[in-house]
């Protein structure tokens, strides 16, 4: 079954970008990724789980947390 996981990825330019791109490209079932620098924000979808897809953007040497996790700990 297939799902979405929204990650913070602290990426700063382009190749920071390109790096996410490379990873999640050679992640097996990933489906579709949508990467927002501004909001630093990847929403990946696919038959993947979670902790895998956390793990492997956290590959990039960026610092990667799930989206939520970064909006509740702020309040």
């Amino acid at each position: 079954m297939s799902q979405t996981v929204e990650l913070k990825v602290a990426m700063s330019c382009q190749g920071c970008v390109g790096a996410v791109k490379r990873v999640l490209g050679k992640t097996e079932g990933v489906e579709t990724f949508d990467i927002d620098l501004e909001k630093q924000k990847v929403t990946v979808k696919g038959k993947i789980e979670p902790q895998a897809v956390l793990q492997a953007v956290s590959k990039t040497g960026k610092a990667t947390s799930f989206w939520e996790a970064t909006a509740t700990s702020a309040a």
